[in-house]
């Protein structure tokens, strides 16, 4: 089935056959012209099952005795075919939070993930008689989009860079948002923006990767400290060379570097040792 505007008519004119059919039914029963008027109380009961009133930003789906008759966007209050079922749609953008799910990531580690999706209905048959009950649909469609992305990728990574969920988060949404538009199309609903909202460790291993985060930036730190050392010691070397402030032998060039890098690297202050020379 294909949306498509249903027959109708302005609503006030309506109106006014309407009040022009009960008060002549009124006139008639008054004047005791039974027929007529129980035939104008017939109408303007039949009129009346025909009003109905469409709010901005909303649609009707109308169903004339199980058989599809069209949808009416326009707000206003219009005149349908009598005896039309009505099911409303709500066509403004709505929010949906995703439950905190646990889910293991490509590595296996259990991770704890939720996001958020905005979304609005684009096709209201669809969404009507595509699905059973769209909200609840993009609801576990939207989790099971989430849970699916969610495996595809490590949470951090600690050796070759990769796309990972924490370092990524913009490309991982993205993915979420065009794998959710695929799911929901059925439904005639469109993906507007999906963003994660929660992303953590899940506590059992939530110490444990702390800990090697730790590490893992404790040895990133040695290793630059580590370069720097050696380039200032080389350095001051070449300097005092140039210059010709001192001659210094092979001996005394390694003594000067050990004495540099244990300054340097060191994770505490060094303590210096003055030599004044000797007594004797």
């Amino acid at each position: 089935m294909k949306e498509y505007s249903a027959w109708r008519v302005n609503g006030f004119l309506a109106l006014l056959l309407i009040f022009l059919s009960l008060g002549g039914a009124a006139y008639s029963f008054i004047h005791v012209e039974i027929i007529r008027g129980v035939l104008l109380t017939v109408l303007f009961v039949v009129l009346s099952t025909g009003m109905l009133i469409v709010h901005p930003n909303e649609a009707k789906v109308l169903t004339f005795f199980g058989r599809y008759n069209g949808v009416i966007r326009e707000s206003g209050i219009w005149f349908v075919v009598p005896f039309t079922s009505r099911k409303k749609v709500s066509l403004r953008v709505i929010n949906f939070n995703s439950k905190t799910l646990k889910v293991n990531d490509v590595e296996g580690n259990p991770v704890e993930i939720a996001a958020v999706v905005v979304f609005k209905v684009i096709d209201s048959v669809k969404a009507v008689y595509g699905v059973d009950d769209y909200e609840k649909f993009v609801e576990i469609q939207s989790e099971t989009a989430l849970r699916h992305v969610t495996t595809k990728y490590p949470y951090d990574t600690f050796e070759e860079p990769c796309y990972t969920l924490r370092g990524n988060a913009e490309e991982v949404a993205a993915e979420l948002a065009r794998e959710l538009q695929e799911r929901l199309a059925l439904a005639g609903v469109e993906v507007l923006e999906a963003r994660l909202t929660h992303l953590a460790y899940a506590t059992e291993i939530a110490h444990a990767m702390l800990q090697r985060q730790q590490a893992t930036a404790i040895i990133a730190a040695r290793q630059k400290i580590v370069e720097g050392a050696v380039g200032m010691a080389q350095m001051a070397i070449n300097k005092l060379q140039e210059d010709g402030t001192v001659d210094l032998d092979d001996e005394r060039k390694v003594a000067m570097i050990n004495n540099l890098m244990v300054a340097i690297v060191s994770d505490r202050s060094a303590q210096p040792v003055i030599n004044t020379g000797t007594l004797y």
